[in-house]
């Protein structure tokens, strides 16, 4: 009777590949955290930049908007001969309707993109399904 022996397969073993899966696995998650890291970063530079021209704005507004109130004021009251009460009420009116408009346009600046990074999230809930269901 001959007796053959059966030399295992050549190539990595099973617990070799399983670590190797795991060890991919693991480097992925790092992945998709460092880019929700780095996606976060960016909107919050562009938060910060939105917020600092309105604010910004603001405070360059006011003593500016003093000046030039009154000197409207003052021209209306002698070009257009109308009462120091009306030409305030006019140029009051006015310059809250500018207002209103500038303070549309950094509300919709905000609105215009979402601070929270949604295609690495995605990518990354995709990534673990995947980890937990590998079929």
């Amino acid at each position: 009777m001959a007796t053959e022996t059966v030399s295992p397969p050549d190539g990595p073993s099973v617990t070799a590949l399983v670590s190797g899966i795991l060890h991919d696995a693991q480097e992925l998650v790092k992945q998709q955290v460092a880019l929700v890291r780095a996606e976060l970063k960016a909107d919050f530079r562009r938060t910060v930049q939105a917020a600092t021209l309105l604010a910004v704005g603001a405070v360059c507004t006011i003593p500016a908007l003093f000046l030039v109130c009154n000197m409207f004021v003052y021209m209306l009251h002698e070009l257009a001969g109308l009462s120091v009460w009306a030409s305030y009420g006019i140029v009051g009116g006015v310059f809250l309707v500018l207002s209103a408009v500038l303070i549309g346009v950094g509300i919709q600046r905000f609105r215009s993109f979402n601070p929270l990074p949604d295609q690495s999230v995605e990518a990354f809930k995709e990534n673990v399904r995947w980890m937990t269901n590998p079929k």
